[in-house]
């Protein structure tokens, strides 16, 4: 079974679209920008129609813009009512986006920054571990998933915008956010909190499957059994394992993202490349020309044959 097919691609533009929602935690936040563009231009339209009249108007007008009662209204009355009914509607209309307790029919997900990737942990109802990944989410349609959101190093921010709001994850404190997609697709993400050196190449995959095929999505996630084989003992030889794990052989360093099952994800360097052979063999031998400042070094020493080698079996890791 191809654990990857989908029906919307991994392409399009880049960065996502922050004004197209697909599910009812991002549509909030649709409606609060649209208000504010829109109440922006009208502020704009009648900052410029009083400018015209302070340059090109008649005395008269100008004395009535200038006027004292003009000033309270238009300065401070006006301008204080209408922003506290903003602030108090924009708090009600956004108050559904983060959870401040589990409600217990959501899917649960722990996510953690870390320079510059994302680690993904599933959970079960109880808060305990169920899978681990990087990088990407599954999660049905139609379903509330619970974001429990961490940082490992420094302030990262979490931001599916079709899916949901933007939330902070800080380091020694777990904010959650809500997401939910009205149906099948591939979402994109990105980091929205400056973190040092390739923040702008920290990206995420949410995928949405329909349910039937989340379950059995789930179902597959089993330990890869791909035949070891000279790109396996390269990637042990070589010091891979003590940076990621591979469950089901000897790798099994943290530091980096799991590899379990690299080849069914979307994409690679925390989504900024397809996933395939060729731009995985790209990686390994020079990851710093393509994400500069990421913290897996250049393997330069493998010439091209150990690089396929290497490429093929961890795409082969379904």
């Amino acid at each position: 079974m191809n654990n990857r097919a989908d029906p919307v691609p991994i392409g399009g533009s880049w960065p996502p679209p922050v004004l197209d929602p697909a599910g009812p935690f991002s549509e909030p936040v649709t409606t609060l920008a649209w208000a504010l563009l829109i109440g922006g231009a009208v502020v704009l339209l009648v900052v410029l129609a009083a400018l015209g009249i302070a340059l090109f108007g008649s005395a008269r007008l100008k004395a009535r813009l200038g006027g004292e009662k003009a000033i309270w209204i238009g300065g401070f009355a006006f301008p204080a009512v209408v922003l506290t009914g903003l602030l108090i509607w924009g708090l009600m209309l956004t108050s559904s986006l983060s959870a401040t307790r589990i409600a217990g029919d959501e899917m649960r997900v722990r996510i953690v920054g870390e320079m510059w990737w994302w680690r993904v942990h599933y959970l079960d109802g109880d808060g305990r571990e169920m899978l681990r990944d990087a990088n990407e989410l599954h999660i049905p349609v139609g379903r509330p998933v619970l974001l429990e959101l961490d940082a490992a190093d420094v302030i990262h921010s979490f931001w599916v915008p079709r899916l949901g709001g933007k939330m902070d994850m800080i380091p020694g404190r777990t904010n959650r956010l809500l997401i939910q997609a009205d149906r099948p697709g591939v979402y994109k993400g990105q980091c929205a909190e400056y973190c040092g050196g390739p923040h702008a190449l920290m990206g995420f995959v949410v995928i949405a499957h329909a349910p039937e095929d989340f379950a059995r999505w789930q179902a597959s996630r089993t330990p890869a059994a791909a035949a070891g084989g000279r790109g396996l003992d390269l990637f042990l030889s070589s010091g891979c394992a003590a940076c990621h794990t591979i469950r089901g052989t000897p790798a099994n360093g943290l530091a980096g993202p799991d590899l379990t099952h690299v080849g069914s994800r979307h994409t690679l360097g925390a989504g900024i490349l397809p996933n395939n052979p060729g731009t995985m063999a790209g990686w390994i031998a020079d990851s710093q020309a393509i994400k500069p400042g990421n913290r897996m070094p250049a393997y330069r020493q493998f010439d091209g044959a150990e690089l396929r080698a290497i490429g093929d079996y961890l795409a082969a890791l379904k």
